[in-house]
């Protein structure tokens, strides 16, 4: 990580924690509330326990985002492309203020919705309210209504992620309850355990 930050011009410093494994949930929630971001890497995301930990304390311990790199991946905080995946739950709505920068940078902006109902969640069209918020403030958006066909939710999202060469996905995370989420599966697990790109979550 010093060899990563040699010679850019960021302001960061880097500690060492060696925690008992039941509390590294708590020890890098608390961490991360003192950064701007977490990123968890190739190494963490291949360490399953680490990895349920990592995740769980960067998301429901610091009120900050997550960033997932997956192995093969590049990541960026100035993307080209970038996928929100948008379900406009509160989590949607926070992962898309969290990363308003980075998606007013990017080159393109895909909302992307998967079998929207129109109802007084998604508006009468469904995907065009974030996509006018975030126009407001100067980002390329288009809105992208797919059908499921019979895949999962995730499978749609990341094959619109590869069929569009997205480099960063966005999405709200655990709409639902975690415990609900063990049980029945979820987007967000489904996307956790098979990251294709990188994946800036929060909730």
């Amino acid at each position: 990580m010093s060899a990563f930050l040699a010679g850019r011009a960021l302001s960061a410093d880097i500690a060492s924690e060696y925690p008992e494994a039941g509390w590294a949930d708590e020890t890098i929630g608390r961490r991360a509330r003192y950064a701007d971001i977490t990123v968890a890497g190739p190494e963490m995301l291949a360490g399953e326990t680490l990895k349920g930990k990592a995740i769980e304390g960067a998301l429901f311990s610091s009120g900050k985002p997550l960033l997932l790199v997956p192995e093969g991946s590049r990541p960026t905080l100035k993307p080209k492309c970038v996928v929100v995946a948008w379900d406009a739950r509160i989590e949607s709505s926070r992962a898309v203020r969290e990363s308003l920068d980075i998606l007013i940078g990017a080159d393109e902006v895909h909302i992307v919705v998967v079998d929207p109902i129109r109802n007084e969640v998604h508006g009468a069209e469904p995907g065009a309210d974030v996509a006018a918020y975030l126009a407001r403030h100067g980002a390329k958006v288009t809105v992208d209504r797919l059908p499921n066909a019979d895949h999962s939710i995730a499978d749609v999202l990341r094959q619109h992620a590869a069929d569009i060469d997205a480099d960063l996905m966005v999405m709200g995370a655990y709409g639902h309850s975690r415990l609900r989420e063990r049980i029945l599966g979820g987007v967000t697990r489904s996307i956790l355990e098979r990251p294709t790109l990188p994946v800036l979550l929060a909730r």
